[in-house]
């Protein structure tokens, strides 16, 4: 049976996490197993604020950086990477996020 593409868009809900500090947001983790994709999407109430699609790979890089950021990191200042370096280009590995290893 072929599945419609409104409920392909959607994916298959895998969890929801709520937000600490704002009442009514939460985190969707919703997979896209046609697509090879896990989506995350960002919402407040009944609105999508914004969504991620994360390839598997980027999946596995996440729990990496979702598990550092559970350590304690001597010597960092608060809201500082553990790495000293830019977080927005570089992973927890250290490759840049601009790098593909296919």
């Amino acid at each position: 049976m072929e599945r419609s593409a409104a409920a392909t868009s959607r994916g298959i809900p895998t969890g929801v996490v709520r937000d600490a500090d704002r009442r009514g947001r939460v985190l969707r983790v919703s997979a896209h197993p046609e697509e090879g994709h896990v989506v995350l999407s960002t919402w407040q109430d009944a609105s999508c604020m914004s969504t991620v699609r994360l390839d598997r790979a980027d999946v596995v890089e996440l729990l990496a950086a979702l598990g550092t950021a559970l350590l304690p990191v001597p010597g960092a200042g608060a809201g500082q990477p553990p790495s000293g370096e830019d977080d927005s280009r570089v992973t927890s590995t250290g490759r840049s996020r601009t790098e593909r290893t296919d």
